[in-house]
């Protein structure tokens, strides 16, 4: 098979992070986003410099306050957009960087997480997209008990994303994560990868 570079999306608690998985368990190579941009965020002091000045004040002890830059973002949209602005060509080129040396250890297949996928441009180095999908009362529940928010916090990070209509019709395949459990879901997303991968 030749290598496949796949494109997985969607807003936060559709369970976009098991199907990252699901295709990991298949031997797929992944490039989370959100891992990168933490790891940049520690690492690249140009970066840092870039949404301080943006952000005045988030920059505790030279580091990114992210409690206090989140509370920025996520009730502000254009601080969000601003905020992507800075952080996507950062991650592009981190991403470009990591696809080209997999590229040399002949890998079958890379896949591409980030809620942002389409809105960066990052779609555009993928063969294919799957956006992963659910219904927002699950989502408002999984994103309370993982980040320990309050209902209206999570309900701020979802509205301050894509709607469910924008990756239906952006995407090549979408998941509906109506699965009871995480593991029902993670069987799920590999008998759909297999699916469109193998047959």
């Amino acid at each position: 098979m030749s290598m496949n570079v796949i494109g997985i999306t969607g807003g936060t608690g559709t369970g976009k992070t098991t199907a990252a998985k699901a295709l990991q368990s298949m031997g797929a190579h992944i490039l989370d986003c959100d891992a990168i941009y933490h790891e940049i965020l520690q690492n690249n002091s140009k970066m840092r410099s870039e949404i301080e000045a943006m952000f005045n004040g988030v920059t505790i002890n030279g580091e990114i306050n992210r409690k206090k830059l989140g509370e920025i973002v996520w009730n502000n949209p254009d601080s969000l957009e601003k905020l992507n602005e800075i952080t996507h060509k950062y991650i592009d080129l981190e991403i470009d960087n990591r696809i080209n040396s997999l590229k040399t250890q002949d890998a079958d297949i890379i896949a591409i997480d980030a809620i942002a996928l389409i809105e960066s441009g990052q779609d555009k180095k993928c063969d294919f997209v799957i956006g992963v999908v659910a219904p927002k009362e699950n989502r408002i529940k999984r994103i309370m008990h993982r980040d320990n928010l309050t209902e209206d916090q999570a309900l701020k990070r979802i509205d301050a994303q894509q709607p469910e209509s924008f990756y239906r019709e952006k995407c090549e395949f979408i998941i509906e994560n109506i699965s009871k459990t995480e593991a029902e879901f993670g069987e799920k997303c590999r008998k759909f990868l297999r699916s469109i991968l193998y047959e």
